[in-house]
């Protein structure tokens, strides 16, 4: 198992890595997290004009084409700002949705415009329980004549307030199957209101007795629609998880930096021994989640058997972004929930990706499964 970056892949993650320390200083973070606006920034333009966000769409669509790994470096970098904005939600999960649920018609109306950032496709998937699983949704398709309605909320949705269009998970009330369906976001009958704490803009949406045409079902029925879904969730969660790594190593080196400069009783507080355990547990769980990370990621892209160490990444990452953070206010103290420090960010967007895409004991529960426990 070679988990090496190659030349094209060091030379990505260099000139990101450039792009982020020129383009999103912590007071350009710092003020997109005041405003909560993150699309409208200059610093997000350019990262859009720079075509890495289409990465995963194949050239023939007009992105990118490259592998999760590749993907996964840009995303990392990404992590360390944090960069706010829809590039998982959209980007990630909204075009592996299309690529893996769409009609071949499907994919070419919606992928390159997707891979340019035209439109912003946002899946909304969770409802009042907060649950990744498919029983769990109660928003109803009625048919209409030649289309249907639909009327429910989705609740927690990441990056709503920034979409163009919605891609709905509904349950069908002929066939009880539950599919994608294509939403305009400034349609009759949605209202999206805005969920102010977390990060990424998070929203509820509610959908009273919204018209839609048989086109907007993704993949053209409602068979299959959760299947497709899945696959998606499945190629976005490692790039999730690179995302958290790259914040936990930022994380890490703040703390480190902060460890050797604050002098306390004459010494840098680094010489501490309970200082010393906090850092170590952070080394701990971020180097636990790099290497689940990227494990995953080297199985997907050589295409091995990978259902297990999926959930394991989730499961590991999330719960590694969500102690590295604790473990750094340890080492900072006070000082570490000063908003304009910059931790915060951190920590704040640790506690929203927690549950994203399912928390880590939603998935030790599918790990279990996957190995027939």
């Amino acid at each position: 198992m070679d988990l090496s970056l190659t030349a094209e892949q060091e030379m990505l993650k260099s000139a990101v890595q450039r792009f982020i320390q020129q383009e999103y200083p912590k007071e350009t973070l710092l003020e997109m997290a005041a405003s909560a606006q993150p699309l409208t920034s200059e610093p997000w333009r350019k990262l859009v004009d720079t075509g890495w966000l289409g990465i995963i769409v194949p050239e023939e669509y007009g992105g990118e084409g490259g592998s999760l790994t590749d993907a996964a470096v840009l995303f990392e970098e990404l992590g360390r700002g944090p960069v706010p904005g829809p590039h998982l939600s959209s980007y990630v999960l909204g075009a592996s949705a299309v690529m893996e649920g769409g009609t071949s018609e499907q994919k070419q109306e919606w992928l390159p415009s997707l891979a340019r950032g035209e439109r912003l496709l946002v899946p909304a998937v969770t409802e009042a329980d907060y649950s990744w699983a498919e029983e769990d949704v109660q928003l109803v398709a009625r048919r209409d004549g030649a289309g249907f309605r639909l009327d429910g909320t989705k609740v927690y949705v990441f990056d709503a307030e920034s979409a163009t269009h919605l891609l709905c998970t509904a349950r069908s009330e002929d066939s009880n199957e539950v599919g994608l369906v294509l939403v305009d976001a400034t349609a009759p009958g949605v209202e999206i209101r805005s969920l102010p704490g977390f990060s990424w803009n998070l929203a509820e949406v509610k959908l009273g007795n919204v018209a839609v045409d048989q086109s907007a079902l993704l993949g053209a029925s409602f068979a299959g629609g959760w299947d497709s879904l899945q696959r998606a969730i499945a190629r976005t969660i490692p790039i999730l998880c690179a995302y958290q790594v790259g914040a936990c190593q930022a994380v890490y080196e703040m703390s480190v930096d902060y460890s050797r400069t604050r002098i306390q009783f004459g010494t840098p507080i680094g010489r501490f021994q309970r200082v010393q355990d906090h850092i170590i547990n952070l080394v701990n769980q971020l180097d636990a989640a790099r290497w689940t990370t990227y494990e995953v990621l080297w199985k997907l892209d050589t295409g091995k058997p990978a259902t297990d160490s999926i959930h394991l990444a989730k499961a590991v990452g999330s719960a590694a972004y969500y102690e590295v953070c604790n473990y750094a206010h340890e080492v900072h103290a006070g000082l570490g929930s000063m908003t304009e420090y910059g931790l915060t960010l951190h920590t704040a967007a640790s506690r929203t990706l927690y549950h994203y895409l399912g928390d880590p004991r939603y998935h030790r529960r599918l790990l279990a499964d996957a190995l027939g426990l």
